[in-house]
């Protein structure tokens, strides 16, 4: 398995964190809510794996394709 990065598809704020490091996730998971513009974005796992690291804490405002998860 190898590792991958998930990125913002959108300038947003961190919602919600929904998973933590070391979880254990599968592909389509949803590892965190992002907010913007009074919309919900669910940022989910592109494959299954454990989260290795957290990027971003809620309430963070990120920009479009900032890093938020790290997972191996």
């Amino acid at each position: 398995m190898s590792s991958c990065v998930i990125t913002a598809d959108t300038p947003a704020t961190v919602w919600k964190v929904l998973a933590g490091e070391g979880d254990t996730v599968s592909d389509g998971d949803t590892l965190m809510i992002l907010e913007a513009m009074k919309m919900e974005i669910p940022v989910e796992a592109e494959q299954d794996g454990v989260v290795a690291r957290i990027l971003v804490a809620e309430g963070d405002l990120v920009e479009m394709d900032q890093r938020l998860v790290e997972l191996v």
